[in-house]
Order: structure tokens, then sequence, then C-alpha cells
């Protein structure tokens, strides 16, 4: 039976064509869906479901903005109990202000120990970049390809996944583009050169850039690189990677930047921030997304040097929002339930599972040319070739749209040529959710390779026979499950 406020929420709902065409009507056609051809509308979240209007339950794993969770309990606690006592600016002292602070530095290297709060991942990097050009002096900028930091203008200017799109901006003559580490698909590959040290030759582009920087009088200010790249296709570099480019950034006058936005707060399972598991440790980390696991907060955290040269300039640093209150109470207990739920330690026991059974699934199917990933950030690369590496994004496009709509399963595809299928769900994932998934992925690719066999019967007929057999083993075995489980989580 609802509650008075669901049956509040309930009689003021819009049918679902109303709110399309009011949005339609008042919101910038540039403001794309999800599913565009067929949109959710999500009404509700519950961990790591969301119910649209008709209480369907979809399985969200693409939502690293709910880190713990959708309307978390302690979460939600946290932010309207602020709400109802204060929510000002962060020009009046206030302790959920300083402890977030003192929170995010505890889980930093120490040499990084100052804060600066902002509203989103976009203002995070760029006050980075503010700080680093203060700091250094200068303006040049190098970025990896297919990088995406943010929707204002100043990073735009070094988001190749934006600005080479058909209509984007010409790149500035300040911005450096460095190739993306993919070892898979990339500049240079693991199957081009098996021999090669692949750190050392994606290194080597920036450190050419430094040199010329150098050569010319000019040096650099910052590089910046998310840790792992999301959007370029779930790239993780090769060891020793950022040790290189750290060094000769470095040298070059420069400072570095993690892009921590999307991958950090345990997401990688093994450490608390991705950047470490390279090793290295930043000059400065712009942190957000998941801080406040939807509501609207950020950080940037570095040195007290660079910090105090920001200071310096005599020019106040002042956001009304940033730091606020409410935001920062959010924050905090979002690093709490991290830690009492022991979500780090959940991811990386989430992500090995699913990097082994992803792995398993590439031996059965042809179309998957590549599983990487680690902790809950999982990326798997659908081809059309595996000799070749030809990328299907065809085959990924079918197969988020009907995870979608036959599974309830929610995914998305990106990278350069969209065709890897992209796993980045909540950190309360679950080994239920990861065999939903699992269960769906593998009916979609069983599909995908009857309908290829149906095109060409030269396929070999008793490889496709023995694939389709075992799915459908597996689907005996964890069908029935599942079915309890839906009707337990639809009658909550």
């Amino acid at each position: 039976m609802p509650n008075a406020s669901e049956q509040i929420m309930a009689s003021q709902q819009m049918s679902k064509s109303d709110t399309i065409n009011l949005r339609k009507k008042h919101i910038g056609q540039a403001c794309q869906l999800f599913y565009r051809s067929d949109p959710l509308k999500i009404v509700r979240g519950q961990g790591q479901y969301m119910f649209d209007e008709e209480g369907t339950r979809f399985l969200d794993c693409i939502n690293n903005v709910a880190h713990v969770g959708h309307c978390h309990p302690e979460v939600v606690r946290a932010g309207a109990m602020q709400m109802a006592t204060i929510s000002t600016n962060n020009r009046f002292l206030h302790d959920e202000l300083v402890q977030c602070a003192k929170n995010l530095t505890d889980k930093m290297p120490a040499e990084l120990s100052v804060c600066f709060f902002v509203n989103s991942g976009s203002e995070a990097n760029d006050l980075a970049l503010r700080l680093a050009r203060n700091y250094t002096r200068r303006q040049d900028v190098i970025t990896l390809d297919h990088a995406y930091h943010g929707h204002l203008q100043s990073v735009m200017e070094i988001s190749p996944y934006k600005f080479n799109q058909p209509g984007g901006e010409p790149k500035p003559e300040y911005v450096h583009v460095a190739p993306c580490p993919d070892i898979y698909g990339g500049q240079f590959t693991d199957k081009l050169y098996p021999n090669a040290n692949l750190a050392a030759l994606y290194a080597k582009p920036i450190e050419d850039i430094c040199a010329r920087q150098l050569a010319n009088g000019q040096g650099v200010a910052a590089f910046i690189a998310e840790s792992l790249q999301s959007c370029g296709g779930q790239i993780l570099p090769p060891a020793g990677y950022f040790q290189a480019v750290y060094d000769a950034v470095h040298s070059a006058g420069g400072l570095c930047i993690a892009d921590e936005v999307q991958v950090g707060f345990g997401r990688v399972g093994s450490h608390y921030w991705a950047f470490e598991t390279q090793g290295v440790v930043p000059d400065i980390v712009s942190v957000a997304k998941p801080m406040g696991n939807g509501h609207p907060v950020g950080a940037v955290v570095t040195t007290p040097e660079i910090a105090q040269a920001f200071h310096a300039t005599g020019v106040a640093y002042f956001n009304t929002y940033g730091g606020n209150p409410v935001s920062c109470a959010i924050a905090n207990a979002v690093m709490r339930v991290i830690e009492q739920e022991q979500l780090q330690q959940n991811a990386q026991r989430l992500g090995e599972y699913l990097l082994r059974e992803c792995n398993q699934l590439k031996q059965e199917f042809d179309c998957i040319g590549d599983v990487r990933g680690m902790g809950l950030f999982v990326g798997i690369e659908l081809v059309s070739d595996r000799e070749t590496r030809t990328p299907d994004t065809k085959t990924a496009h079918w197969v988020v749209d009907r995870m979608k709509q036959v599974h309830k399963v929610l995914v998305s595809s990106d990278g350069p040529n969209d065709n890897v299928i992209k796993l980045k769900p909540p950190m309360c994932f679950s080994l239920e959710n990861a065999d939903e998934f699992l269960l769906a992925f593998r009916e979609c690719l069983t599909l995908h390779m009857q309908q290829l066999h149906a095109a060409h019967p030269d396929v070999a007929a008793d490889n496709t026979n023995s694939v389709i057999t075992t799915a459908a083993d597996t689907l005996a075995n964890k069908t029935k499950r599942f079915d309890r489980e839906d009707r337990f989580i639809k009658s909550v």
C-alpha cells in the first residue's frame, strides 16, 4: 500500500508522452538522452536498481554517479538533516566543510593536503587548470586523445572526445594531444609490438612534446589525464606509463593533474584512487561524481605550495555553493558508507569475478575482442573480426538495446568506435547482479551468433551449436532464481 507521499507523487506524475513533449518544447535539443529512440522515464531508485513509471525494475550497470547506491538511507538522512538545519555559502565556518576536507586528504598521499570545493567535475578540472597555469606561469596543456574532462569552455578545449566531433571547435594551439595508451586498439598494440615496452612507446610522444616546448623556450603548464580513461573505452594504461609521463612533464616544468571524476572513491577495488594503481603522486587531483552520490559536489586537492601560489595572486577564490554544508554532509556520508559497507573491497571481489567470467565468454564468442578493467570498471570490446580487431559498432548498439528491452539491464557503449560495452555500476553491486548481467549478456551473444550463422551458413556449425547448448544450460540453472529475485524486488 503506497504511503501518502507516494500517492501525491503518483497523482502529480505526467504520462511518459507528456514528459517527452514538454522536454522537446523546453529542453535544448543538444541535451541528449540515453536510449534516444525509446527513452526511459525513471521515477525511483533503490540501491543498484532503477524503476520506470510503470514500476519495471532495471538493473543499473552504468551509473557511477549513484556510487553507494541510489537513495542510500544514510546519505539521504545526512543531506535532509543538514538541509533542515542550515545551507549557506562557504565563507562561514562550518564543521562539515573542514571535516570533508580532512576525510578527503586523509585518503590522499601526504603531499596532497589542501582542498578547494566546487559543484561538479567540470568545475574541478577548470580550477585544476587555473592552479597549474598560475603556479607554472605557462599556458600549454598536454591531454590524451579521446579524453573527456567536462563541459566548460576551458575543459572542452582539452577534451578531444568533444572537439573532434563534427561541429566541434578547433583545438587551440596551446593544447597538445598525445595518443591514448590503448594497448588493444591504439597506435601501439600488444599484437603489433608483442615484446615492446608499451608504456615507454606511449610515453615517448609526450616526452617529444615536452622536448619541443623546452626547445621553444615555453615548457608546459600541465598534463591532465583520467587515471583510467572512461569515454575513451575503459582504457587501462600499461604499467609504468604514468611514471614515465610524470617524469617528462615535471622535467618541462609542468604539473600533473589526475582526473578521478569517474574512477575515484574505491571503484578500482585495489586502491581508493585509480592513480595509485600506477604508483604515482599527482600534483593536483580532481574529484566529483561519486563524491555526492548524485548530489552536485566536487573538489580539487593539491599541495600547500600550489595552493599558496594561488593565494599569493591576491585574487580570492569564492564559490557560492562549493563546499556548502549540505554538499559536505552528503560527501561525508558517502565516504562513511564506503568504509562501513566495505564497498571498495566489494568492488575488488566483484571486479575479479566479472573479469574472469567475461574472459570465459571471450573463449566462447569470437565477437568479444578484448576484456579489460579493474574493480567495478570493466570494458568489453566487440569486434567483427578478432584477427584484425575490427570494431563492431552495430553489434554493440544492438546489445545495449536488447539488454534494456529484453533483460531490463542497463549498459552503455563508448570508445572511439562506440563498440565497447561499459560496466561501472553502483558499488553495492552484488554477485547475483553480476550473474544477472552475465546471463543476459550471454543470451545476447548467443542470439547474435545464431543470426550470423543464419546469414552465413558456412560458419562452423559445431562450434555454434556448442555455444548455444552451453547458453541453454546456463539459462536453465539461473532463470528461476532471477524470477524469484525479481518478484521480491518489485514487492519491496
